[in-house]
């Protein structure tokens, strides 16, 4: 399992999916769904 060696260096969109590349570059990807809250009936 990975560990944290830093936080609060990436500016965090709603609906996208941050991962760590084989070159440990931060990449960026909009997930299929979410990012939106579900309306209360």
């Amino acid at each position: 399992m990975g560990s944290i060696i830093a936080k609060n260096i990436v500016k965090r969109k709603p609906g996208f999916l941050y991962y760590v590349d084989g070159k440990g570059n931060v990449c960026e990807a909009k997930m299929a769904r979410g990012g939106k809250k579900k309306k209360r009936k």
